[in-house]
């Protein structure tokens, strides 16, 4: 039982780590920044593998009620938010800033928390939230590739991961699994994206892309939406087989990966300011995944 679950984490730590290169390798390395486009395309082969999938009874996908639906709409609208501006992000930010800035997302999720229930905070929990919210302020006045589109895609993307995750933990109505739930983010972010190409100017820019008819950049795409697909099973297979802190473990760790590979892979620029940046985010994540812990 042990090695299944060992075995469960290094297939997710492995699909997670090439996912985000192939997304980096299609978002900067080709440039194709139509997140509308490239959003679109990898939520329609999610829904549809997911719903063949299901179909076929290889994963466990129960018919969605109306009033089931409904309820989900606002996670899903905070999911196309998520992977729009993320998208936009990427494109634009190198894997471990992109990751620093992330993590403050949970601070999003404190303040959110605190708003409503208004419970005490374990210390060390709140200096893990001091050293990432404090290592994303000054990422951007060290960082010698600022750039300001960038940075501000992820602020909207690291606001609209800290809401999700509070609404998804803390939607008691919800009786949707978790593939039931990202089937609907994915078919609502389908027909969202889908609406929102032309008046974007997505539908009409991709005509100019450079790499558009390129084998290089099809195979890209294709590998991103099966990438992006894969990592939705394996989390699913992770979650099933272990308990919430020792997935954190697995996510955490996964990251610390694709940082220290990524200078390898893409051209990157980072000085010993912005590098401190990045230790200090992730020190603070370490702790909060051993205060979570600690506190179970």
């Amino acid at each position: 039982m042990q090695w299944r679950r060992h075995m469960s984490g290094f297939a997710f730590s492995s699909v997670f780590v090439v996912s985000y290169f192939t997304n980096k390798f299609v978002l900067s390395v080709l440039k194709f920044t139509y997140p509308t486009l490239f959003q679109g395309w990898q939520t329609f082969i999610g829904a549809v593998l997911l719903l063949l999938l299901g179909k076929l009874g290889w994963v466990e996908l129960s018919r969605v009620t109306r009033s089931a639906a409904l309820s989900w709409l606002p996670a899903s609208l905070l999911f196309v938010g998520n992977i729009y501006a993320g998208s936009r992000a990427l494109s634009r930010i190198d894997i471990p800033h992109f990751f620093t800035l992330q993590n403050s997302s949970h601070v999003v999720s404190y303040i959110i928390l605190k708003v409503v229930q208004r419970e005490m905070t374990p210390w060390l929990k709140l200096i893990s939230l001091c050293l990432m919210l404090l290592s994303a302020v000054s990422l951007p006045l060290y960082d010698p590739q600022f750039d300001y589109s960038g940075y501000h895609w992820a602020v909207c993307h690291l606001f609209c991961v800290g809401a999700y995750r509070v609404f998804k933990v803390h939607n008691k109505s919800s009786t949707l699994s978790d593939l039931e739930q990202q089937c609907i983010n994915y078919v609502f972010s389908v027909l969202l994206l889908a609406i929102a190409a032309h008046p974007t100017g997505d539908l009409m820019g991709v005509i100019e892309f450079p790499y558009l008819q390129s084998h290089t950049f099809h195979c890209g795409c294709c590998a991103s939406a099966l990438l992006g697909f894969l990592l939705l099973l394996t989390t699913v297979k992770l979650k099933s087989g272990l308990s919430l802190e020792h997935f954190c473990v697995w996510m955490f760790l996964s990251k610390v990966i694709a940082m220290c590979l990524s200078p390898f892979i893409f051209d990157m620029d980072i000085n010993a300011p912005s590098l401190i940046c990045v230790i200090v985010s992730h020190v603070g994540e370490a702790l909060l995944v051993y205060s979570d812990r600690e506190s179970l």
